[in-house]
């Protein structure tokens, strides 16, 4: 499973020169005019991590499969957008299947770039899009309600509960709340997961910023304490370097990582998500998991043979076999362990699956 997310904002926010930076390819226009996506562009972006280059060592191997995060970005919305207006409204059902929002509004100030509202307001830009989102999900959970009516009274109990879910759905939206803190019980919740709600999933506010603002807090913009701030032209920039540049260039902003990275980051904590690898001789692969998953359930993301088949997992850390220097001498340590069907898998685990099949 690849981490899915979709870009969103409002026209000139820097969206597009964003998108460019994360996949490191001029796929997107980035021109100073609104509406300049046209088509909704997709990119697959490899997860940065230092331990996949030591494992290939250890294991002699050239090949690496990094864990993927798929960006979508998509035409700027803006006010009307759930009525038509503007370009963005035709491609949101592009970020329906995925599985978070990137939210990108403008904090920087240039005379030469134009803003659609007429003037920087982040807190505003914010607003206008939740709303947008909101009302676009109000149109499509108002055409369910009429298609269940009849089923519902008929007295069907899926219809019951697929009603009622819906209705209090309805009832947030219209009081312009989010859909993903509406109260539901279980049974509510699995009727409407399939509707890929919009306002249900988790939001990554991205605060586009002048590079000599990087440093600072988020709420200086109006932003959630937890926003991350990227400067896109600063992204653009990285994306030229080699690796040691690059963390130069970071250095001597007082940064630790790229923006790419703390966004992927953040996106893999507000989504429970993780990730194991196999290693061998064939390749040293990545494989993206929730957390909480079993061993088998895990070894489901590889093939579904695997986890119907599952016997047991050979387990190791990713400590240990740096540590130690190869799988032989793991096992002569007594470091590498046999799991069964219960074991919890944990970010780091090398894995060994045996199988019937």
């Amino acid at each position: 499973m690849a981490l899915s997310i979709g870009i969103v904002g409002l026209p000139n926010v820097g969206k597009s020169t964003l998108f460019n930076a994360l996949v490191k390819e001029a796929q997107a226009a980035a021109e100073n005019f609104p509406f300049c996506t046209i088509e909704p562009n997709v990119g697959i972006v490899p997860v940065p991590d230092d331990r996949l280059q030591k494992l290939a060592d250890i294991v002699k191997t050239e090949k690496i499969i990094p864990a993927t995060v798929r960006f979508v970005d998509i035409a700027g919305l803006v006010a009307g957008a759930h009525k038509g207006e503007g370009l963005g409204n035709q491609f949101l059902a592009h970020i329906r299947e995925t599985d978070a929002i990137a939210m990108v509004v403008r904090c920087f100030k240039n005379e030469n770039v134009l803003h659609v509202a007429g003037k920087v307001n982040p807190t505003e830009d914010i607003k206008t899009i939740r709303l947008e989102l909101i009302l676009a999900d109000m149109q499509t959970v108002e055409k369910m309600i009429a298609s269940v009516e009849r089923d519902k009274k008929s007295g069907n109990k899926e219809a019951l509960t697929h009603h009622s879910a819906l209705s209090k759905i309805h009832k947030d939206l219209n009081d312009e709340k989010l859909a993903m803190y509406t109260v539901m019980t279980d049974a509510e919740k699995e009727s409407v997961k399939y509707i890929q709600l919009l306002t249900q999933k988790p939001i990554l506010y991205i605060g586009n910023v002048a590079e000599e603002d990087l440093s600072r807090d988020p709420a200086d913009f109006g932003l959630p304490s937890d926003a991350i701030l990227i400067c896109a032209k600063t992204e653009a920039e990285l994306a030229t370097l080699d690796e040691d540049e690059q963390k130069e260039y970071l250095t001597s902003l007082g940064l630790n990582e790229s923006g790419l990275i703390r966004l992927v980051h953040q996106a893999f904590q507000t989504l429970g998500l993780e990730y194991y690898f196999t290693a061998g001789v064939q390749e040293v692969r990545a494989w993206t998991i929730h957390k909480g998953w079993t061993a088998p359930q895990a070894a489901g993301v590889i093939h579904t043979d695997f986890e119907k088949g599952f016997i047991r997992a050979e387990v190791m850390s990713y400590h240990d076999l740096v540590e130690f220097g190869s799988e032989i001498k793991v096992k002569e340590a007594g470091r590498l362990r046999v799991e069964g069907k219960e074991y919890i898998v944990k970010d780091g685990d090398i894995l060994h699956y045996r199988f019937s099949g």
